[in-house]
């Protein structure tokens, strides 16, 4: 067996021993692929197409609109299903461009030193003083009301926390005896950063990658509840939004308010719990204490 395959096997190894010992990781797991599941078969599953006018407006819950229908006549169980794709699109890819962007930053930051850390710490504290919310109102209200935009805006906002984690671990090991044997034997700084360093920010980033896309997921639903979302995406975020604007809070069309804000929660305590119990797995003082 190979090096690589071998290193396969024992990551396979340990999530399963996530999984076996921790049920808040069995509930989470189950819940993130529940939804990942909803969003990939909507097409086939949701009872119609979320933009097609279905009913009367206003429709309470029926056999024909489980969810009742909004002030036009869409199918909400429709939207609310096709709304998973937009929220978790916006999660997973909005998440993934902030920790790419600060495991970069904190990578050169923290293993090049001089000057180049210097520069790019005080970036990260410029851009860490930016009150978050409201300068991504004012970005996507500035760029337009986009997934992409939003997604943009989270990746630009969102990274100094992680840059500043990465740059303390690297700073950490890169003078350990191993770092230093490397050197002597001519490897390169990219090399060793390849190596020897990134493997290790591995058990570092994923539980943060993890939480990182509750807040990506939050933020979009907050932005479209603002109306800042995109018009052409339905999400649960829009869904409220809509909902707001339209009357559904004064009529009491609790089927309206409640399946969106649901979905929300439900699938911010997936990612939570998952997301924790990979942080206590690759914690030491967990792991010491008996949680695995």
């Amino acid at each position: 067996m190979s090096l690589k395959a071998s290193e396969l096997v024992r990551g396979l190894r340990e999530f399963s021993i996530i999984i076996r010992y921790n049920r808040k990781s069995v509930v989470g797991l189950i819940i993130i692929v529940s939804l990942i599941a909803l969003a990939l078969i909507a097409p086939l599953i949701a009872p119609y197409d979320p933009y097609e006018i279905t009913g009367a407006p206003y429709e309470p819950p029926s056999s024909e609109h489980l969810l009742g229908t909004d002030d036009v006549g869409h199918d909400i169980l429709s939207q609310l299903i096709y709304g998973s794709r937009t929220s978790l699109l916006v999660g997973f890819l909005g998440a993934l461009g902030v920790v790419a962007v600060g495991v970069l930053i904190g990578l050169i930051s923290g293993f090049m030193g001089g000057i180049i850390d210097e520069v790019l710490m005080r970036l990260t504290d410029v851009v860490l003083v930016i009150p978050y919310i409201v300068f991504i109102i004012v970005l996507v209200a500035y760029l337009g009301p986009s997934v992409w935009n939003i997604i943009l805006s989270i990746t630009v906002l969102g990274w100094p926390t992680i840059a500043r984690m990465v740059r303390s671990y690297v700073f950490s090991i890169k003078n350990s005896l191993y770092i230093e044997a490397a050197r002597n034997f001519g490897a390169g700084s990219l090399y060793i950063m390849r190596k020897h360093v990134i493997p290790g920010l591995i058990p570092l980033i994923l539980p943060v990658y993890v939480l990182t896309v509750v807040d990506s997921i939050l933020t979009e639903a907050g932005l479209s509840f603002l109306g800042l979302g995109d018009p052409t995406k339905p999400s649960w975020g829009l869904l409220l939004y809509y909902a707001q604007i339209r009357g559904a809070f004064v009529r009491g069309m609790w089927w309206w308010i409640i399946p969106p804000g649901l979905m929300i929660t439900i699938t911010g305590l997936g990612f939570l719990l998952f997301g924790s119990s990979l942080e206590e797995y690759f914690n030491p003082r967990l792991r010491r204490a008996g949680t695995y």
